[in-house]
């Protein structure tokens, strides 16, 4: 299980994950210059932070992004994307497969938000 980073926010009202979406294996070849390995992480809710120097390619973002706010969030039991974690970049040559993981819990005010 993620661990919980309660210091950001300790009475915060409500808590979400931070996540890491990690290219897992590209099983064409790689038209968008991606390697195994890249990665992007997702944090204090909205934050979206790629290391220094890499990029990661718009549509394989654009395939996962409607499946990141459910991730940072607890899922009900038996929910499928509590058991999956594993999204397809669309580019039918590359076939590169993300791995979404969460990497901490954080606490947060709820009224900071939109």
């Amino acid at each position: 299980m993620a661990q919980v980073e309660r210091d950001s926010a300790p009475d915060g009202d409500m808590e979400l994950y931070d996540l890491r979406v990690q290219v897992d294996r590209i099983d064409g070849r790689s038209v968008c210059g991606m390697r195994v390995g890249d990665y992007f992480e997702l944090t204090d809710s909205a934050h979206l932070r790629l290391p220094e120097g890499r990029h990661f390619c718009v549509y394989a973002l654009a395939s996962v992004l409607p499946f990141l706010a459910a991730k940072q969030r607890d899922l009900a039991t038996g929910d499928w994307l509590a058991r999956d974690s594993l999204f397809a970049c669309p580019d039918p040559e590359e076939r590169l497969i993300m791995r979404v993981e969460r990497t901490c819990r954080r606490r947060m005010n709820s009224a900071d938000l939109t």
